[in-house]
């Protein structure tokens, strides 16, 4: 049986070990979150209101990259607990423009607490420095993503996701 050809492979393959980490910061997240009512998609949905103002659900969906459909959803938990609020669109009334709310703003600085002692925990073992490396990494090798061929949208001018 022949070998397939090794094409310009880095020595370590990082996406198992990638993998392994986000698995254990996910369950942690979904701890320490429970207690505030939220679940990580709540927490990436006021972080992405936070950074980039009002949206409509539309290119909300496309910057999560979920299906609209359950952004209704999502957007109804947050709207029950007044950590968001919907309106109509003043320049179409068919579109919904979505709105993070001084509650949701104060909701979402605690969950950042909380996040960053979960982050704490998964990064103990790395300086300050390696930390301030790996995020900065991190973020170049997600600038190269393209959310919309990611998510099928044809929308370009919604932004990526930037994490802090």
């Amino acid at each position: 049986m022949a070998s397939l050809p090794v094409v310009n492979q880095p020595p370590h393959q990082c996406g198992a070990l990638l993998d392994h980490l986000s698995r254990r910061v996910r369950t942690r997240s979904e701890t320490v979150l429970a207690p505030l009512g939220l679940r990580p998609r709540h927490l990436l949905t006021l972080t992405v209101l936070r950074d980039h103002g009002s949206s409509t659900q539309q290119a909300l969906a496309a910057t999560l990259g979920i299906d609209s459909t359950n952004l209704v959803g999502l957007l109804n938990d947050l709207e029950a607990d007044n950590l968001i609020e919907r309106r109509r669109s003043p320049e179409d009334r068919r579109r919904h423009v979505v709105d993070l709310t001084d509650v949701g703003a104060k909701k979402l600085a605690k969950a950042e607490l909380a996040m960053a002692a979960v982050e704490d925990e998964a990064l103990a073992a790395l300086t300050l420095e390696q930390r301030e490396q790996l995020y900065s990494l991190l973020q170049q090798a997600t600038a190269t993503t393209d959310i919309a061929a990611c998510v099928g949208a044809e929308d370009e001018s919604v932004p990526p996701v930037m994490y802090r």
